[in-house]
């Protein structure tokens, strides 16, 4: 039986999901002398908070400790001040993956940091831990009278996965399929909605790789409601109930002039018990260490990038005030799609 609200409406609830935000480096040198308020444009922040819950990826621990994970090939350390955890509240972020290749940049000593700062400010996390029991367990929210389990699951770097006794993240290889204790943690949950959101494949391609896809209908078949994948750092397409990738939200990370990882856009999904029901995507244009809204020219080449790239899905988009809309209409549609995706992966590879 759907729920209702106290006027017999059926319960909906509304989930501003985000992708790569990167407090780190340039962005943490920017909150030395600036306030956290500085880094996002008030109406990407009133955007965000339209939603029930907010949900994003951190990709940087929070620490002023630690040292550098010793891995000669690694490119790449975020970490970030304890003032960017004003931020994250000031954006009203309810909820954070850290199941990503940064989580143990700066080692163990910064990834509890990271878990304590975060969840004094009274911000859930879900992908890492002080061990494999706690980087793989589900966080709960409730609001509107719906309750989400929000899982978090990365398939890179391998040395960075939690142990039974040693911190890290939650760890698979998802090329390969899913594993029994990512099918257990899904389907044992007592909730209306289940969220997997993966840190999967590589950076900078314009859409996911055929083993992504292939991953995305095996966590449908556990009993995933809707994924929303990132890592890419560009958006990718939607198709059914699975948002491949987010793209990125906040860094300072130098821009690929074909694929525009400085475009970017801001999701709201809207589902009920039964499963989503509408997605409204608002474009992003991401400066040095800053995000706005996106307007003229930038505005256009998102949406015919969206666009496009949901097409390839059979996915259709429409816009409303400024913003890309996927509309699934009814719960029976979106399982209509849902069943298209599961149908394919029993279908014979060419």
């Amino acid at each position: 039986m759907a729920r209702s609200d106290e006027r017999g409406r059926r319960a909906e609830l509304t989930i501003a999901l985000i992708g790569d935000t990167m407090l780190g480096r340039g962005v943490a040198t920017v909150l030395e002398s600036a306030p956290p308020t500085s880094l996002l444009a008030p109406e990407v922040v009133a955007a965000a908070r339209e939603a029930d819950l907010v949900l994003l990826n951190l990709e940087c621990c929070i620490s002023t400790r630690g040292e550098r994970w010793a891995d000669p090939w690694k490119p790449f350390f975020f970490r970030a001040p304890r003032a960017a955890v004003e931020a994250l509240g000031e954006l009203g972020v309810d909820c954070v993956t850290l199941a990503n290749n940064h989580a143990l940049d700066f080692g163990p000593v910064a990834l509890a940091d990271t878990l304590d700062y975060l969840r004094a400010a009274g911000i859930a996390t879900v992908g890492a831990g002080a061990d494999a029991d706690e980087a793989r367990r589900a966080a709960v929210l409730e609001a509107n009278g719906l309750r989400l389990g929000v899982i978090g699951v990365t398939d890179h770097p391998p040395d960075f996965a939690a142990g039974r006794d040693t911190p890290g993240v939650a760890f698979a290889r998802l090329d390969q399929g899913v594993p029994n204790w990512l099918s257990e943690a899904i389907s044992r949950l007592d909730v209306d909605a289940v969220l997997v959101t993966p840190h999967w494949g590589p950076n900078m391609v314009e859409r996911p790789l055929p083993e992504i896809q292939a991953a995305a209908r095996r966590l449908l078949e556990a009993g995933a409601t809707v994924i929303a994948g990132h890592s890419a750092h560009v958006f990718h397409g939607v198709e059914g109930p699975v948002l491949y990738d987010l793209g990125d939200f906040l860094d300072d990370y130098a821009t690929h002039p074909a694929l525009r990882n400085d475009l970017g856009l801001l999701f709201l999904l809207t589902l009920d018990h039964e499963g989503p029901i509408r997605l409204e995507a608002l474009p992003l244009k991401l400066d040095y260490c800053h995000t706005r809204l996106a307007d003229g020219d930038e505005a256009a080449w998102i949406r015919q990038r969206f666009t496009r790239a949901c097409s390839e899905f059979g996915t259709p988009v429409t816009e409303a005030s400024g913003r890309l809309v996927v509309e699934w209409r009814s719960a029976s549609d979106e399982r209509q799609a849902r069943g298209n995706l599961l149908a394919a992966t029993k279908a014979p590879s060419g």
